[in-house]
């Protein structure tokens, strides 16, 4: 693994991150509650008709939805960022080879070789 691999990858995350915690912001906040950073979708207020009300619920579950598709990204994306950290980037966690380049800068959350994740999908 080159060290100009693995400085663009950190600069690809790092922007992912931004623009991952960008969207999120726009329909929810951070859970002060929350044991580990987490998000919670705001709940729109349209108005107090029936119509309204209906909308509401439809944007909130939607809103959800997206919520936990974002989440789960980011996640990813500070994994890996730690993993750079540790110096562990760019390792197979099933098989400890190195993961082809092109993966990494094709998605540079990768954590498992293409052979280990064909056999985890079942691809072979």
């Amino acid at each position: 693994m080159t060290k100009d691999l693995v400085s663009k990858a950190k600069t690809l995350l790092e922007e992912e991150k931004m623009r991952l915690e960008t969207e999120l912001s726009k329909f929810s906040h951070r859970n002060p509650k929350a044991t580990e950073e987490s998000f919670q979708a705001n709940f729109p207020n349209n108005g107090d008709s029936e119509d309204e009300n209906a909308s509401e619920v439809a944007q909130f579950s939607d809103n959800l939805s997206l919520e936990d598709e974002l989440e789960k990204a980011l996640r990813d994306v500070e994994s890996t960022l730690k993993q750079i950290d540790k110096g562990n980037y760019g390792t197979c966690k099933y098989c400890h080879q190195p993961i082809d380049e092109r993966r990494l800068l094709a998605r540079p959350t990768s954590s498992s070789c293409i052979q280990c994740k064909k056999t985890l999908t079942q691809e072979v």
